[in-house]
């Protein structure tokens, strides 16, 4: 599922991912990380609108109607911020959050292991800060990384546990992130976030429409990424959470249009490409002994 590793990768399997030690191009090849953690590239803004799935690019237009229908077939509240009490699977998070930062400490936060959320996502690529929102995949858009999953094993089981799962990580913001305002691309899913390491020497907070809420550690978050959203990380410290994805408890018509564009993305060359660069990214640090 992910990119195998090579004794010597050759830059045109990877390009620009890596380079010599020595400076006449002799020399072992190493990963060039600071070309791989999302660096701006000339035309990125457009190459990545252009590689979008036709359903998010055009459809786009069409959002409002197609969230109405959805929210429509809700089976649980349209809110942007829902209660955890809907989602009794939240309590599994809960019980083990501090299993689950241990593991985000000891893999997740080691060297180069989580890169940047520009690098891995083309959709992001506008909105996040040059490595200062990073990210450790371990599904995503219903793909298992086997390769970061398999390193986490307790989070990776219980996730699993998610019903409609659709992707889960660990999101990672440096000190004095910004993450400008934003939405989702569907009302067909859900977010819910974990707290793991929440700094307490400032704010960090996130605006969901008109809400302020604030993340805790061991307790969970639930909200509506279809409604406009930014987030600050006010402190001198980083906040991890795991966020995880689920499908939206649906009846029909808004679960078989859900359905079909979960499904359409999830086939998609730009989750795919996604999918390659987590596994070009694992490549390359596993070179380091990361």
């Amino acid at each position: 599922m992910t990119a195998g590793v090579e004794t010597r990768p050759t830059k045109a399997a990877v390009p620009g991912m890596w380079r010599t030690q020595e400076k006449d191009g002799s020399g072992p090849l190493v990963p060039q990380l600071t070309v791989v953690s999302g660096a701006p590239v000339a035309g990125a803004p457009m190459q990545a609108e252009k590689g979008r799935p036709f359903v998010i690019r055009f459809g786009k237009h069409l959002r409002g109607f197609f969230d109405r229908l959805i929210g429509g077939s809700s089976l649980v509240s349209n809110d942007p911020v829902l209660d955890m009490r809907d989602f009794a699977w939240t309590q599994l998070l809960r019980d083990h959050w501090q299993a689950i930062r241990d593991e985000a400490i000891a893999v997740a936060l080691r060297g180069d292991a989580a890169p940047s959320l520009a690098t891995i996502s083309p959709d992001h690529r506008a909105i996040a800060e040059i490595d200062k929102w990073r990210s450790f995949f371990i599904w995503g858009y219903g793909y298992r990384i086997d390769d970061n999953a398999d390193r986490v094993p307790v989070t990776a089981g219980l996730v699993e546990r998610v019903p409609g799962l659709n992707s889960a990580f660990f999101s990672i913001l440096a000190p004095g992130t910004h993450i400008p305002d934003h939405r989702g691309v569907t009302k067909g899913l859900i977010t819910c976030h974990l707290g793991l390491i929440v700094p307490r020497d400032g704010d960090v907070r996130m605006r969901v429409h008109d809400r302020i809420v604030r993340w805790a550690e061991g307790e969970t978050l639930v909200f509506d990424d279809t409604y406009q959203h930014e987030v600050w990380n006010d402190t001198g410290g980083i906040r991890v959470v795991l966020l995880v994805q689920f499908e939206r408890p649906l009846r029909n018509p808004g679960k078989w249009i859900a359905d079909r564009f979960l499904g359409v993305v999830k086939r998609s060359a730009f989750v795919q490409e996604a999918r390659a660069n987590i596994g070009h990214w694992n490549a390359a640090v596993k070179q380091l002994d990361v």
